[in-house]
């Protein structure tokens, strides 16, 4: 069988740490050659104009809840992957609080199962942690597992893991990557009975970062820490949302060696409390978005490296049950679409070079879950990479959210950069604004 050849010419390469003009090759699903001019040695070479565009490595989404099974009135995995793919994010992993969990090996398999027949990217999935599962959890193969997810805050039904004991049984006993979500369970409870008795079922959504308050994420967080210290565990902590939590993190050490990591989210680098007011529940995360202080001191670590990668928490509901009363309104909200031109809006405004958002959003995810071969555009990778046209303004709005929920907490926003091509495994899987149902993806394997 020939070989697919495809070369992309005239491209802005942005690659650890350089920007450089020049041409991609590619054969079947690898990078066969990066240099200055590279000609087309055959007419059945497919040639891309990038135009002088920005090309960079496939973003890797450590962090999103695509809701299969069993919560598909919100999302799939194919929607959303597509979604994903139109926002230049090649490669995702997934959280386990569907419906069944992902808390045994058996319906960790029926996830990849699904995805490999329906995802548009590259997929892996995250294990869940309980009370009561450190046998399945001492079962997993490290090389086909992206890492273990724990819930140290509210979750969906048994996924919270309060038991001091088993956790530490769990930090004890793995090797693998340990994300977890830190709120403060007694915290939250006491604040959120406190503003139900002055206000009933409709709180107004304004106090929302105050019940999930600063101190409840700062409690969790440390005491993750403090045990990860103790029992050497290998510690990433999902989603930072204040400043105060940024003081425990360090950057004296490279990423590779660090055994305590944290990431930080497009919503919380973006939004503001200010911001309630007219988003309303569309901005209701946990963690809650919180103050213009807290989102300065987010983005200050992140360039000084204690931050070490920004996701998406992508986590749609239906409109309907986001308009809800605030007791029921649902947190969550979808952001694959659109995270790495939220993100490009910061390179415009020169907040962040062009290189620290490749590093963040590409590199070190790969670097964080030991992802093969991806993350990079280096010869003998796979070829995903994201053509984004940093100078082709449009604007977010109902007709082009490719969300299976249908709304965006971006809509009515113009952003300056466009996501032009999208390629995955060497294969144009999302073309000028349409994907192009050309299903190319693989299962994510880890270099451990």
């Amino acid at each position: 069988m020939s070989k697919q050849t495809v070369l992309i010419k005239n491209a802005r390469i942005v690659n650890e740490g350089n920007i450089f003009n020049g041409d991609i090759l590619i054969e079947d699903d690898l990078i066969v050659d990066i240099a200055e001019s590279i000609s087309a040695k055959s007419p059945d070479v497919q040639v891309y104009d990038a135009e002088n565009s920005f090309v960079l490595p496939g973003v890797i989404d450590d962090q999103v809840h695509f809701r299969e099974p069993g919560l598909t009135h919100k999302a799939n995995i194919e929607t959303e992957s597509k979604a994903a793919i139109a926002g230049g994010i090649t490669s995702f992993i997934e959280m386990p609080n569907t419906n069944p969990q992902t808390t045994t090996i058996e319906k960790l398999e029926d996830k990849f199962e699904i995805a490999s027949k329906t995802s548009y990217a590259n997929y892996s999935f995250m294990f869940g942690g309980t009370n009561d599962n450190l046998d399945e959890i001492l079962k997993l193969d490290p090389n086909s597992v992206a890492g273990l997810k724990l819930f140290l805050g509210s979750s969906t039904g048994n996924m919270l893991v309060d038991n001091p004991e088993v956790l530490e049984k769990i930090f004890s006993s793995t090797d693998l990557v340990i994300s977890v979500h830190c709120e403060d369970e007694g915290t939250i409870r006491k604040n959120t009975a406190e503003y139900v008795e002055k206000y009933g079922e409709n709180i107004p959504v304004k106090y929302h970062p105050i019940i999930r308050s600063e101190e409840a994420c700062y409690l969790s967080s440390s005491k993750a820490i403090e045990l990860a210290k103790k029992t050497g565990a290998r510690l990433h902590v999902f989603h930072l949302s204040t400043g105060k939590e940024t003081k425990l993190f360090t950057n004296k050490v490279p990423l590779k060696d660090k055994k305590i990591t944290a990431e930080v989210c497009v919503h919380h680098l973006w939004f503001t409390d200010k911001d309630y007011e007219k988003k309303g529940t569309l901005i209701k995360w946990n963690p809650a978005v919180k103050t213009q202080k807290d989102k300065d001191q987010l983005w200050e670590a992140l360039l000084d490296d204690r931050i070490d990668v920004i996701a998406t928490d992508h986590a749609p509901h239906t409109l309907e049950e986001k308009q809800n009363v605030y007791t029921k309104a649902p947190s969550g909200g979808p952001l694959v679409q659109h995270a790495l031109v939220a993100i490009m809006e910061a390179y415009h405004e020169g907040k962040i070079s062009i290189e620290k958002l490749v590093e963040k959003m590409c590199h070190n995810p790969a670097i964080l879950f030991q992802v093969e071969k991806r993350g990079y555009l280096k010869k003998g990778y796979f070829a995903d990479l994201v053509v984004v046209n940093p100078n082709n303004p449009w604007t977010v709005n109902k007709d082009n959210v490719l969300y299976k929920c249908g709304w965006s907490p971006f809509e009515g926003t113009t952003f300056k950069s466009r996501i032009t091509h999208t390629f995955i495994n060497g294969k144009l899987v999302y073309n000028n604004f349409k994907v192009t149902n050309v299903k190319a993806a693989k299962r994510l394997t880890f270099d451990r």
